[in-house]
């Protein structure tokens, strides 16, 4: 049976391919880092939130995002996109920056929304110390 051997590489090559099984349909999942994670006041910290795996599916398209800094602030941000146009990649990295000004261990919340609709949402730790004496923080 000398078939078998091409329909077995024919099937992996398919497999592979771009759109087929993987994370076809699947949604992808949001990570958050923030960077430093630990850091003496006042501490500029820069956050960037990333789209990993999944399908480039027309939801996540252009959306909101909420950054919840964790310290009674926010930021927002809001797009203004041409429309979804299927095959097209989507935009997975997204980032922003905070000044936190005293200590305390924050959490930083990113939401990613369309209309009133939450998509996914992410965490990350961010621990500020406040001034030693005598240490100069060189800000």
């Amino acid at each position: 049976m000398r078939s078998a051997p091409l329909t077995v590489a024919f099937l992996a090559l398919a497999l592979a391919a771009p759109g087929f099984g993987g994370d076809a349909g699947k949604r992808p999942r949001l990570d958050l880092r923030a960077y430093p994670r630990m850091a003496f006041s006042p501490v500029n910290v820069f956050a960037t939130a990333e789209l990993k795996g999944g399908a480039d599916i027309e939801e996540f398209h252009c959306p909101g995002l909420v950054w919840d800094w964790g310290d009674g602030s926010r930021s927002l941000r809001e797009s203004d996109c041409p429309p979804f146009e299927e095959g097209a990649d989507l935009e997975r990295r997204f980032t922003a920056t905070h000044v936190y000004r005293g200590p305390g261990s924050y959490t930083v919340r990113v939401s990613l929304y369309r209309a009133d609709r939450t998509l996914a949402v992410a965490t990350a730790q961010v621990l500020v110390h406040g001034h030693t004496a005598g240490l100069d923080p060189g800000y």
